[in-house]
């Protein structure tokens, strides 16, 4: 609960809560049930009706954007001032103003001509249109403050369970050679940084944590490139424990991970989610023909009900 009230968001172009890709979940397509689902089911969970959802997720983005909403606007003025000199030298030419977007223009004064008593003027369109797409660029960001923002509430909910804090030395996104047991990379070579590491204090068993809020498939290799790093550079007699941590709603991509294998072992120790219900809901929603996709469902499945993928609750309670 604690981390899709934080994290968790609105897909505007659906107005559901975002499980997938937003080209997938659009009306018509096999992600939008899936996504309906979802959305009813966090709704249920959160003790809210589904269309005032929003008012109850998405914390964290919606602090950091009112902060930077606020700097926007001191530097926007700070730039007009800057800007205006620069363009004095071209007083004489009809060069576009900042801000201008004709298209965009047009959208908004034909949509909303029947309501208007008289056409707004060029300003107030150019401030209008500087706004749209200042908030167009803020919900760009969104994904640059994911990860580090997942990491952040991993981090934080491990820090209030008193046993985890009383067991585990916790660190996140430590480089490498930081942590106990690894040793520096050759000169050169590029540090590594770790999401999210706990090193048991009395064992020294260090565990090597991937927060990821999705996996693509690029993430796919990158798990495996990030391993045999840390395997080249631990000088530990400890050994460690490798874990993803995620949110990812694809069954296959979620099943892989669990049956990833590295010299015949499993890659992963534990594959956490945040919660295994939200995707059995929203697969559940959605029963594709016998094939590929039926059998990444059975998978998952088959791998929640042995343990293989844990939830967050669930693994908290294992440390």
């Amino acid at each position: 609960m604690h981390v899709y009230r934080l994290l968790l968001w609105i897909d505007r172009t659906t107005g559901l809560a975002h499980c997938y890709e937003s080209d997938k979940c659009q009306p018509g397509r096999p992600w939008y049930s899936r996504s309906l689902a979802f959305h009813v089911w966090i709704a249920e969970e959160m003790g809210v009706e589904p269309d005032g959802l929003d008012e109850h997720i998405d914390y964290m983005f919606r602090s950091v954007t009112s902060d930077l909403a606020n700097a926007t606007l001191l530097k926007r003025a700070q730039m007009r001032s800057a800007a205006a000199s620069q363009r004095r030298p071209y007083g004489g030419l009809r060069l576009p103003e900042p801000g201008e977007d004709s298209a965009l223009e047009s959208i908004v004064t034909q949509l909303l001509e029947p309501y208007l008593s008289q056409r707004p003027s060029r300003a107030a369109l150019r401030s209008l249109t500087e706004e749209i797409q200042a908030h167009l660029r803020l919900e760009n960001k969104r994904k640059n403050l994911l990860g580090e923002g997942f990491e952040d509430t991993v981090t934080k909910i491990l820090r209030l369970s008193p046993t985890v804090v009383h067991e585990y030395d916790i660190h996140v996104r430590p480089n490498l050679d930081s942590l106990p047991g690894f040793r520096p990379a050759m000169n050169g070579s590029k540090t590594r940084q770790v999401d999210l590491a706990l090193v048991h204090r009395a064992s020294g068993r260090r565990k090597m944590i991937s927060c990821k809020w999705s996996v693509r498939s690029d993430r796919e290799e990158q798990f495996v490139s990030d391993f045999q790093d840390y395997s080249e550079l631990d000088r530990s007699k400890h050994g460690f424990d490798y874990i993803l941590v995620t949110n990812e709603f694809d069954p296959a991509r979620l099943a892989a991970a669990c049956e990833v294998q590295r010299h015949g072992k499993p890659l992963f120790n534990t594959v956490v989610h945040v919660n295994p219900k939200g995707p059995q809901v929203a697969q559940n929603a959605f029963m594709p023909q016998p094939g590929k996709r039926a059998a990444g469902n059975l998978r998952m499945n088959r791998h929640i009900e042995t343990g293989r993928l844990s939830s967050l609750d669930a693994w908290i309670d294992e440390l």
